[in-house]
């Protein structure tokens, strides 16, 4: 049995920074125009070759994402970024049009490729023909279930990655027309609006203008939500069916969601491989999870098709903890510099948490800036200084329960 990859998005260089510190393996990366997250920080090429010098550093991977479907209009532009890209010598590109295949394949012919979910691939026949066109690893359709990655893991040598968490689409694999036809906004080209989250209501043919409500609760209907993927419980069958790499969804969530996430699961793998006959699913690892923005979670279709419970019932987010700081600096008198992601005061009770599920429970005492000024409040991007529990460390969060 070997060890699978834990792989994490990073939207940006600090959530890079996080993924990294938190426990992933590797950690997937976009540019401008060619990933499927327009709306995330994304990288241009300075922060490029930032992102890969801390990899190698770290000695960790680093994956770049050219996963968009391009029109012919911007083959000419793909092809000079590609030159250019070369130099930054990443662990491997992920793609999902043939056409960029095709280009990486005679530009820099030496490139690893792994294949995007966009790619849809659900068969063995499909993974054998990508392996035959230079693809190293498939991430495979979520649509897949156990059985279904467990007869294709039997049948290749490629590697095979799947999602283990985070947030899902209703079309398959992604590849969704619903954005693109209602605001103009493609998904296939990381614009989506998600229209899939919105509130309808029915309008009859002949009465134009009048709208009649289907209510599933009081907020309206969401018939096109789906739930969260969450198969922290299920790791042991995925690493048992050889499955190469897990993959976290979330290149848009915040660097709170890649801490907390990716520590969970890092956690939870460490335990399976260390002694497989007495793993267990710790509670400490899922009530982790549900202190992060989420969906109500779901084992996706792994176990079958049919009854799949995916439909989330409301597009409501549950938001049981609040990120409400990180730590910058820690002194020698033991003092932190913590920036402010949301507004706390002081006499707030406060859990802190790090890396290996660090945890501590503490009470804010008096602020104050970086003049040494007491502060009543700290607000969103402010620097102060605080008292912290022993053990904190540079990376930290700082977190909140919310009321209600």
């Amino acid at each position: 049995m070997s060890r699978p990859e834990l792989l994490a998005p990073a939207g940006d260089y600090e959530k890079l920074v996080t993924a990294y510190a938190y426990g992933a393996d590797a950690a997937y990366i976009g540019i401008e125009h060619y990933g499927l997250r327009a709306m995330a920080g994304n990288f241009n090429f300075d922060d490029l070759a930032r992102a890969r010098e801390l990899a190698a550093r770290l000695d960790r991977r680093l994956y770049l994402t050219l996963n968009a479907y391009l029109d012919s209009t911007e083959c000419d532009a793909l092809s000079a970024d590609l030159v250019r890209l070369q130099q930054l010598d990443f662990d491997a590109y992920i793609v999902a049009d043939p056409g960029v295949l095709a280009l990486i394949r005679r530009l820099d012919p030496h490139r690893c490729l792994h294949l995007s979910t966009q790619a849809n691939t659900t068969n063995l026949e499909a993974v054998r023909f990508w392996q035959n066109n230079g693809v190293a690893r498939v991430n495979l359709a979520r649509e897949s279930t156990l059985a279904d990655l467990q007869a294709i893991r039997q049948g290749c040598s490629a590697e095979l990655e799947v999602f283990v968490h985070g947030a899902m689409c209703v079309a398959h694999s992604g590849r969704c027309l619903l954005s693109a036809a209602m605001t103009g906004r493609s998904a296939n080209r990381g614009a989506c609006t998600q229209p899939c989250r919105w509130s309808y209501s029915l309008v009859e043919a002949t009465r134009p203008g009048e709208s009649f409500p289907i209510e599933q609760d009081g907020h309206g209907t969401y018939l096109l939500n789906s739930r969260d993927l969450c198969l922290l419980e299920h790791l042991p069958a995925l690493i048992d069916a050889g499955i190469d790499s897990l993959k976290i969804e979330g290149r848009m969530k915040s660097i709170y969601y890649v801490a907390a996430v990716v520590s969970v699961y890092r956690a939870a793998i460490d335990s399976y491989m260390e002694n497989p006959q007495s793993w267990r699913c710790d509670p400490r690892w899922q009530d982790e999870l549900d202190k992060v923005s989420h969906r109500p979670y779901s084992s996706g279709f792994l176990f079958g098709r049919d009854d799949a419970n995916i439909h989330a019932g409301d597009s409501r987010y549950r938001r049981s903890y609040e990120f409400v700081g990180r730590v910058l600096t820690v002194a020698a008198d033991g003092r932190a510099l913590v920036e402010g992601r949301n507004r706390f005061f002081p006499g707030e009770q406060i859990e802190l948490f790090g890396p290996g599920l660090r945890q501590a429970v503490f009470t804010i005492g008096t602020p104050c800036n970086e003049n040494q000024e007491p502060q009543s409040v700290v607000q969103p991007n402010a620097r102060v200084w605080l008292t912290l529990p022993a053990g904190a460390a540079v990376g930290d969060m700082l977190r909140r329960a919310k009321e209600g």
